[in-house]
């Protein structure tokens, strides 16, 4: 079936970042490994995730503002390729999308950046002074991407078999409709790549997203003049 959709994940796809999670961490000095395993397992929710880091941050500096979390990401690059495999996709009339469970301060830029047709993320709560609160807001299930995928399908009318989706991660094959196709691109962990070695699904070893075309359009990448 023609690709007429294309759903990527944001963080270690289109840019060159483990998690936007994660860099807030490195820029607090935090580590969350033992709650991801956590939450990898379901043992905690999306919520409570999201909650229990915001503690850590918050322990070593009490108050944070909106603009300190903006600066956190002016480091972070796009991952190699991603700009011309999203302006060929849109040249093509693709409708691509990003569906991400990191933080929407992050992918919104990113989204700007690369002019993609629609995205979705998770984020923060602040104050009238642009302070931080304690609770996330949960957009997007890591767990049950899916069901954004669905809504997404629906809006545009658009079916499942048009629509290939794009994650690093063990998580993001919750990407993964019934009847859609799922590319794994370098995989964030030996456990991702055990993952999606065991789904059966293509795996894409290189840190260049323009390698992901020929498992789209089963050729290597060569923009149309």
């Amino acid at each position: 079936m023609s690709v007429q959709c294309v759903a990527f994940d944001c963080d270690g796809v289109l840019v060159d970042a483990v998690s936007s999670w994660r860099t807030l961490h490195d820029h607090f000095g935090t580590d969350a490994t033992e709650m991801l395993s956590r939450f990898i397992a379901r043992e905690i929710d999306d919520e409570e995730f999201m909650r229990h880091d915001i503690q850590l941050w918050k322990a070593v500096q009490a108050q944070i503002h909106r603009d300190e979390l903006f600066r956190a990401f002016s480091g972070i690059r796009l991952m190699d390729g991603a700009r011309e495999v999203v302006e060929e996709l849109r040249r093509r009339g693709v409708l691509v999308v990003i569906i991400s469970a990191g933080i929407d301060m992050f992918v919104s830029s990113i989204a700007g950046m690369l002019k993609v047709d629609d995205w979705i993320a998770n984020g923060f709560n602040f104050d009238s002074e642009g302070m931080l609160l304690d609770d996330g807001v949960m957009r997007v299930s890591a767990h049950d991407k899916a069901s954004v995928i669905q809504r997404v399908l629906e809006m545009h009318e658009l079916s499942a078999e048009n629509v290939v989706s794009v994650g690093d991660s063990d998580v993001d094959l919750s990407m993964w409709l019934e009847g859609s196709r799922f590319i794994g691109f370098n995989p964030s962990r030996e456990t991702s790549r055990l993952a999606f070695s065991e789904a059966g699904v293509p795996i894409v070893e290189s840190r260049d997203l323009r390698d992901i075309w020929v498992h789209l359009y089963g050729e290597e990448f060569h923009p149309k003049e």
